[in-house]
């Protein structure tokens, strides 16, 4: 029997997740990344449909989670992982095995989770990480999942997997190196690799993703109404589909506000050139992330020699390159006496670097 493989990319705004696979391909879902505490799970109060969330015990508490968990937020919205250290927290782990949750198996042979470039780079935090993750987990009402082994690798190390693979590229790929730039919801990670390697010391990642973008747009929002407008999401979907924001009953332009945000993306990308250079020698630019349409000018126009490539579905990108990494790992792993730590590091590249 095939080893049951998964993967999760939980992100600042949003855990991506394989929630099934069909004819040997992966189908991607995701929910909000915020976790609801409280003391006891959830109940439907009879006055309504139930809310497409689980309630998921954490030590002493419980955490709802899923797509409708913006109806169980407080004033607070639950948004806590906005630091570097987010994966050590009990919302962290109640939005994993949420995710695990709704991929509905008891056992999963090999997990993939992905961690930002920065943090990955930290050996003691992705060992803790992945021994957190490893074991028996309880997911509310009376159900559990069972992980053998858990692998996590830097977010955009699975979005070079992916490229490759869409494009028929792998093995062209070992011999190029490359650039993968990856604009999320709180980050602005980025890693070179020589082949399938990473190269550490020009990875890294900044937090300057899209949520510095949004905060740009409402305060000047605010500035201009004179009230105190904070609806981030509302005006990420109008920088995503065009359509105008309705504030006080009003249509309202963003116009006047794009230069000033379009900086955010200006001031990561100049980071990550005292890292990168000119980009003389990287054969392939890739850029994946949920921000990718709102920093992809800055990025050209950063490096007018090469051609940006772009993904379908970017904001799946990693968790996919993630599932197709762990399933080439799982290969190593079956049959083979090997723990998983030693496996790994005998795996492609992708899925580890070799600093502390």
């Amino acid at each position: 029997m095939e080893p049951v493989v998964r993967a999760v990319d939980v992100g600042r705004g949003n855990t991506k997740y394989i929630a099934d696979i069909r004819g040997g391909e992966p189908q991607c879902a995701m929910f909000p990344s915020q976790a609801h505490p409280n003391e006891t799970a959830y109940e439907l109060d009879g006055w309504g449909t139930s809310r497409k969330t689980v309630s998921i015990p954490v030590g002493s508490l419980v955490y709802e989670v899923g797509p409708d968990v913006h109806l169980a937020a407080d004033v607070f919205n639950s948004n806590v992982l906005q630091h570097d250290r987010y994966a050590e927290t009990p919302e962290y782990l109640a939005l994993v095995l949420g995710a695990l949750h709704y991929m509905a198996v008891d056992t999963i042979d090999l997990l993939i989770v992905g961690l930002p470039v920065a943090t990955f780079k930290l050996k003691r935090h992705v060992s803790a990480l992945e021994r957190r993750l490893t074991g028996e987990h309880a997911l509310g009402k009376g159900r559990r999942v069972y992980v053998k082994r858990v692998k996590a690798i830097a977010q955009p190390a699975g979005a070079l997997m992916y490229f490759g693979l869409t494009q028929n590229r792998v093995a062209q790929l070992r011999k190029e190196r490359s650039l993968i730039v990856d604009p999320g919801r709180r980050t602005f990670d980025w890693i070179v690799t020589q082949g399938m390697q990473q190269i550490d010391k020009r990875s890294h990642s900044v937090p300057r993703g899209m949520h510095d973008v949004l905060h740009a747009l409402v305060e000047g929002i605010s500035r201009n109404t004179g009230a105190h407008f904070r609806e981030y999401e509302m005006v990420d979907t109008a920088l995503r589909t065009g359509k105008k924001l309705v504030i006080f009953q009003k249509d309202y332009d963003l116009a006047p506000h794009l230069p000033l945000a379009r900086k955010v993306p200006e001031q990561a990308i100049a980071e990550m050139m005292h890292y990168v250079g000119d980009a003389g020698d990287i054969r392939n630019i890739v850029q994946v992330g949920g921000g990718a349409f709102f920093y992809k000018p800055a990025l050209k126009a950063a490096f007018p020699n090469h051609a940006i490539q772009d993904l379908k579905d970017p904001i799946f990108a990693n968790v996919k390159g993630f599932w197709y990494a762990g399933v080439e790992l799982a290969k190593t792993l079956v049959g083979s006496k090997q723990s998983s730590t030693t496996a790994a590091h005998e795996a492609p590249v992708t899925m580890g670097n070799d600093n502390g």
